[in-house]
């Protein structure tokens, strides 16, 4: 069972799933933006990119408070994980989903 499939059968306790999010968005994902060719370097970044397709829209039309991935819902955030996960192993276009989120946010990306 993969981490994130653990995250997503137990969603009453958050502190593993937090856990791996702030690992994933400050440590993880930034280290492999360079190799990557990835169009964001900063946490913050990839915490808006994960968190707005994990709702499908701008995450804080969904959460109201701050921090988002301790007040968004357990669900959302095992996606956001999953998501994240998936662009480590390469099964999720990253660029694709930063594009998605600008949309979303007004932003049209050329």
């Amino acid at each position: 069972m993969s981490e994130t499939e653990h995250f997503r059968g137990k969603v009453d306790d958050r502190t593993p799933l937090e856990a791996r999010w702030l690992d994933l968005t400050r440590r993880v994902l930034p280290a492999l933006a360079a190799e990557r060719g990835w169009p964001v370097r900063a946490d913050h970044c990839f915490q808006r990119i994960l968190l707005d397709n994990a709702f499908g829209g701008v995450w804080y039309d969904f959460v109201s408070r701050r921090p988002a991935y301790a007040h968004a819902d357990a669900a959302a955030l095992a996606r956001a994980v999953a998501l994240g996960e998936g662009a480590v192993a390469g099964t999720i276009d990253l660029a694709d989903l930063n594009r998605r989120s600008l949309v979303w946010r007004g932003v049209h990306p050329s």
